[in-house]
Parts: C-alpha cells; sequence; structure tokens
C-alpha cells in the first residue's frame, strides 16, 4: 500500500485559501498539547514516587523488633534494611522519571523553534500571495472596464461617421484613441500582475511542499519519540518491580533461616532462672513445733468434744485438794 503524504492531501482550489495549512498547523499543535500532557504527567509521576519513597524511608527507620532475638531479630533487622532500599530504589525512579520528561521538553521546545522558523516563512508567503492576487483582480476589474470604455468609444466613433460635424467626429477619434491608450495601459499591467501572481504562486507553492515535508517529518518524530518515552517509562515501572522483589527476596531468605525451636532455645538459655521449682511449704504446729510429715496444712475441722464427769465437791474431806478461782494461785497451766 502507498504510502500517504502531507504534500499530497493538502491543497486548496480557492489559490488564497489556507484551510490544508491550517489543518496540518493544528494538528501539530495538538501533537504539542500532547507532548507536554506527558510530560506533566511523568513529574506528578516522579512527585507520587519521592513521597512514596520519603514515606517509606521513614517507615523503615522505626522502631521494628526491637527486643526480639536471635534469628527472628536478624529477619526483621533484614526487613527493615531492605525497606529502605526499596525506598532508595524508589528515588532512583523518581530521578530517572524526571529525567525521561526533562528529554521530553527539550524535544518540544527543539521542535517548537524549528516549526515557528517555517511558520513565519510560510505567513510572509500567505500575505505576499493574498496581496498579490488582491491587487491582480483589482487590475482585472480596471482592464475589463477599460476595454468596455474602448469598445464604447470605437461604437461611439462608428455611429457618427457619416456625420458632416467634422470637429465632433475629431473628438470622438481623439477620445476613441485615448481609450484605446488606457485599455492598452491597463491589459499591460494586468498581464503584469498576473505574471507577479504565478511567480508567488509558485515560489509559495514550493515552500508549501517543503513546509509539508518538514511537518510529516515532525510528527513522525513526535509520535516516534513519544512512544518511546511511554516505552522507557513502562520498561522503569517493570524494572523497578523487578528490584523490589530482588529486595524482598533477600528478606524471605532471611525468614527461611529463622528457627521458632532456636529463638525459644536461644531465650531460655539466655534468661534462664533455675531448672527446679520451689519446695512445698510445710505445716508447722504452735505447740507442739512438730513438722507435718506431710506438710498439710491444719484442719479446719473443729477439735473433738470431750465430754468430762461433773465437777469436784471441794467441801469433801478427802486428801484431793483443789483450787479454785478466787483462789490467788490458781493457774491453768500445770508444770
Amino acid at each position: 500500500m502507498k504510502n500517504l503524504h502531507f504534500k499530497d492531501f493538502f491543497w486548496n482550489s480557492d489559490l488564497t485559501s489556507t484551510g490544508g495549512y491550517d489543518a496540518i498547523i493544528q494538528y501539530l499543535n495538538d501533537g504539542k498539547r500532547t507532548c507536554k500532557e506527558v510530560e506533566e504527567y511523568m513529574k506528578a509521576r516522579a512527585s507520587i514516587e519521592e513521597k512514596y519513597a520519603k514515606d517509606l524511608l521513614g517507615l523503615s527507620k522505626k522502631v521494628c523488633g526491637h527486643n526480639e532475638m536471635n534469628t527472628l531479630k536478624k529477619s526483621l533487622d533484614m526487613f527493615k534494611l531492605q525497606t529502605e532500599h526499596v525506598s532508595l530504589s524508589h528515588l532512583q525512579l523518581a530521578q530517572s522519571m524526571r529525567e525521561e520528561a526533562k528529554k521530553l521538553e527539550e524535544f518540544r521546545e527543539k521542535q517548537k523553534e524549528m516549526r515557528k522558523k517555517m511558520e513565519q516563512q510560510m505567513d510572509v508567503l500567505h500575505k505576499q500571495k493574498a496581496s498579490q492576487f488582491k491587487k491582480t483582480m483589482d487590475t482585472k476589474k480596471t482592464y475589463e472596464q477599460k476595454c468596455r470604455d474602448k469598445e464604447e468609444a470605437d461604437q461611439n466613433v462608428n455611429r457618427n461617421t457619416n456625420t458632416n460635424n467634422t470637429k465632433q467626429i475629431e473628438k470622438l477619434y481623439t477620445k476613441a484613441q485615448q481609450a484605446k491608450q488606457n485599455a492598452e495601459e491597463a491589459d499591460r499591467l494586468y498581464h503584469q500582475n498576473v505574471t507577479t501572481l504565478g511567480k508567488a504562486r509558485d515560489e509559495w507553492q514550493k515552500e508549501h511542499i517543503k513546509a509539508c515535508d518538514m511537518f510529516e517529518k515532525q510528527a513522525m518524530e513526535r509520535i516516534n519519540f513519544l512512544r518511546n518515552t511511554v516505552w522507557t517509562h513502562l520498561n522503569q515501572l517493570s524494572q523497578q518491580c523487578v528490584t523490589s522483589d530482588e529486595l524482598y527476596e533477600e528478606v524471605r531468605k532471611s525468614l527461611e533461616q529463622c528457627d521458632v525451636q532456636e529463638d525459644i532455645e536461644h531465650f531460655v538459655n539466655l534468661r534462664r532462672t533455675g531448672d527446679k521449682p520451689p519446695a512445698p511449704v510445710l505445716y508447722e504446729n504452735f505447740y507442739s513445733g512438730q513438722k507435718s510429715p506431710t506438710g498439710a496444712p491444719p484442719s479446719r475441722l473443729p477439735p473433738p468434744i470431750i465430754r468430762r464427769g461433773p465437777l469436784p465437791d471441794p467441801t469433801n474431806n478427802n486428801d484431793t485438794v483443789y483450787s479454785t478461782v478466787q483462789d490467788a494461785g490458781y493457774s491453768v497451766i500445770q508444770y
């Protein structure tokens, strides 16, 4: 299939029309706007990455497992370390994005300057062409009017050929001659302007083709540059995922070395306080001073009630002597 080109499809039947040229310029302006939008997008994405990286870096500095020990502590330390590395990789990603955005900005400005020169040149040619076309059309109107004046003067001479007024005939003849000279001069000017317009048209047409070729080349370069820029951007994001996964893999490897039983034994060996429980508390009788062999606590049951006989009568005349409460030497303690 034959490739389509700007120079073959952006002409107008009206010589003064710039519709085709304006359509190309609008297309280029839209392309420039797209470049600006992609550039702003990448700058915004870089800012997001930078903020995320700084937040992640701050998070990696927070206390996490400070009081932990042995293999789990090593894994948590590795976790914090790799989190810090991930944050630094995101900072690098943000910088790379800004560099790509800067390249896009420089490319856009370069195309802008090249277009500016060509557009200025084309604007001059458009004005010259339009001005010369107007001038040519004005001389054409003058030429046509002078031709009508000449014809009218010739007709007046012919109508008065048989008149006897010689003076009148000479006057009409002189007027006809003057009309003829005026028509010839108008024809000369009209022909001259048509020739000048033709040269202006040829020059404009040649520059229009050059402009179309340059604008088409710029459009192709812009499309290719934008495509490569977005492609590079996506590669950076994919590489960031790979880098993050590689850093996280280091954490996973450390977690694989985390031994639950080893950490338990490490704690026991480091903080052990003894391997025997405390001895049981033995019961000690207050009165006897004897220790219960079993160490069982005293019974909570009340002491057994021992029934005793009636009190002896102290008035009985026998050898047994009993003390009474009223006696000064009475005591329940026996020696």
